[in-house]
C-alpha cells in the first residue's frame, strides 16, 4: 500500500498532459563552495560509455547515496567531488572521475514508476575519506515535520542548471557542473498526493528549490548533516512552484542501505 496516493495522482497527471519527471538541479541558489564537499557529482555508464549524470551524497568512505532512476540500468558510475567541475578537460569530465564505483538500485525500484522507491547506492572503488559525511535519518523521522510545517527548512544540495532553459547569452552565467546551494521549505508531508515515501518542498526565488541536473541529491535537514531525503522528482517542466523529494526514513529503505554500510 504504501506510495499507492501518489502513483494516482502521477497517473492523473500524465492523462491531462503534465507529468511527474526526474529532476535533476539547484535553482535560485548559490555557490556551495566548501559547504557540502561529500556531495559529489556522477556520470553512468553502460558498456563503457556515459549515459546521464546525477548528484549523491556520501554517507561513509565508499558508500554513495543517490536516486534509484540514477543508479537502475546502470553497470558503472564514474563520481567527482569537486565543487567545480565546469572545466570538463582538467577534471576528465565524463569519462574518468576522481573514483569509480559499482551501482545499486532499491530492490524494488521500477523505472517505470520511478517515484515509488526511488533510491540508489553506488559502492566505491577506492574510499574518499572526509572530516564528516552525511547522515541517515532515524526510522520515521520525518513524520513529526507533518505538524511542524513552517519551521521545516531543508538544504538541497546539487549540481546543475539554475533554470530549465537558460538563453544563449545567459548560458554560460547558469551552474552548469558546478555544485549549488539552495533553502526550500515543507510543502506537504504524509498526505494523499506524497504518500508516505515522498514530500513536496518550495521551489521559488525566495527560498530556491530543484531542477534539470540534479537528481539524487540531498535535501539535508535544516542545516545539519542528516539526509531528509533524495531529489527525485520535478511536477512541470518549468522547474517551478515544488520539487518532490524520496523520504529515505522508512524501514525498507534504511535497512537496505544498512546492508552497504555494514
Amino acid at each position: 500500500m504504501r506510495h499507492k496516493a501518489l502513483a494516482a495522482v502521477v497517473a492523473a497527471l500524465a492523462l491531462i498532459g503534465l507529468s511527474a519527471a526526474p529532476a535533476q538541479a539547484i535553482t535560485d541558489g548559490v555557490p556551495d563552495g566548501d559547504g557540502h564537499p561529500e556531495v559529489g557529482l556522477m556520470v553512468a555508464f553502460i558498456d563503457g560509455e556515459p549515459q546521464w549524470r546525477c548528484s549523491g551524497t556520501l554517507i561513509s568512505p565508499t558508500v554513495y547515496l543517490t536516486a534509484g532512476h540514477c543508479t537502475f540500468g546502470a553497470d558503472h558510475v564514474e563520481l567527482w567531488f569537486d565543487d567545480d567541475v565546469r572545466d570538463a578537460a582538467a577534471h576528465g569530465y565524463p569519462t574518468t572521475g576522481e573514483v569509480s564505483g559499482t551501482p545499486y538500485a532499491h530492490p524494488q525500484y521500477d523505472d517505470a514508476a520511478f517515484y515509488l522507491y526511488d533510491l540508489g547506492v553506488v559502492v566505491l572503488d577506492e574510499p574518499v575519506v572526509l572530516d564528516e559525511y552525511g547522515a541517515l535519518p532515524t526510522l520515521n523521522q520525518l513524520d513529526a515535520l507533518k505538524t511542524n510545517k513552517k519551521n521545516a527548512t531543508f538544504t538541497a544540495v546539487g549540481y546543475g542548471l539554475q533554470k530549465s532553459f537558460p538563453d544563449a547569452a545567459a548560458w554560460k552565467d547558469q551552474a552548469d557542473r558546478l555544485r549549488m546551494v539552495s533553502t526550500p521549505k515543507l510543502i506537504s508531508i504524509n498526505t494523499g498526493y506524497t504518500g508516505d515515501g515522498s514530500m513536496i518542498l518550495s521551489n521559488n526565488a525566495h527560498t530556491g528549490g530543484t531542477c534539470s541536473g540534479d537528481s539524487g541529491g540531498p535535501n539535508f535537514l535544516g542545516s545539519t548533516n542528516v539526509i531528509a531525503g533524495v531529489t527525485s522528482f520535478g511536477k512541470n517542466s518549468t522547474c517551478a512552484g515544488t520539487g518532490g523529494v524520496y523520504r529515505v526514513d522508512r524501514a525498507d529503505d534504511l535497512d537496505w542501505v544498512n546492508t552497504f554500510l555494514d
